[in-house]
């Protein structure tokens, strides 16, 4: 039985799916429904649905960062997206992201039945060819490629994330929460992209951001490590010595003799 769940902030609409499909003929039974992309995001990692019918245009809902962060942690689910948004460019995105049908509002019965169907065979082939590799030893390409653009979505909005805003105190918790993924996934897809961990790549921001800066002779050292969202001078003085190897003062008096730039 394929757990599914539908999220949508047209109370109507979910009802409508939930009632009029007949989920029995496609082996589908709906576990959850969400009105908002919070609630639902919750929702999914406690059910772990199979099958994710979703608009995207909820307020508050960043639907193309959604749907990333869903494909990249649960790379095996099926996604249709039911939205009034016409813009082909977004649903070719969408599309590239992984989601398997873009359906307009308003669907009929009949396009959603299809998508149903096209979904619950993907996911019985995902199984067959799991049961295969796990007997013949041939390796899974498939998902890992169907993920990796998502995934590569995310990371590049959680560094956009940490570019404007690392002035404030920022946390894991806070990027994966903008990003619709768990912290623990969001740490794992910055190490496996960029080689770093999410508080070295806040750090290089700060720290960047701060040579900038350092440039002008009237801030003082401690005023720009607070502008760029360090809390205490000790800690920026610490983390400028590591990633450059010599002291924010000794940069900064080798910019004013041109040795470095």
């Amino acid at each position: 039985m394929y757990k599914v769940m539908i999220i949508d902030d047209e109370p109507i609409i979910v009802e409508g799916i939930s009632r009029m499909v007949p989920w029995d003929k496609y082996n589908c039974k709906v576990i959850a429904t969400a009105h908002d992309g919070i609630e639902g995001a919750e929702l999914i990692r406690e059910h772990k649905p199979n099958i994710i019918f979703s608009d995207i245009a909820m307020p508050g809902l960043d639907g193309l960062t959604m749907i990333a962060g869903l494909k990249s942690e649960f790379p095996d689910m099926m996604i249709c997206i039911l939205t009034g948004y016409r813009d082909f460019d977004y649903a070719q995105q969408a599309i590239r992201l992984g989601v398997t049908r873009f359906l307009l509002k308003p669907s009929n019965m009949d396009e959603i039945e299809e998508a149903i169907q096209v979904m619950t065979e993907r996911l019985k082939k995902k199984s067959v060819d799991l049961v295969a590799t796990e007997e013949g030893g041939d390796e899974l390409t498939a998902t890992i490629d169907e993920d990796s653009s998502a995934s590569s979505f995310i990371v590049k909005n959680a560094m956009k994330f940490i570019e404007e805003n690392y002035k404030k105190k920022l946390t894991l918790s806070e990027v994966a929460e903008k990003t619709y993924v768990s912290q623990w996934h969001l740490s794992k897809l910055l190490n496996k992209h960029t080689g770093k961990s999410f508080s070295e790549l806040l750090n290089s921001v700060r720290i960047s951001k701060a040579k900038e800066l350092l440039s002008d002779s009237s801030l003082r050292i401690g005023d720009i490590a607070e502008a760029v969202g360090f809390v205490d001078l000790a800690h920026f003085s610490r983390v400028f010595k590591k990633i450059m190897g010599i002291s924010a003062n000794e940069y900064r008096n080798r910019i004013a003799k041109d040795d470095i730039h």
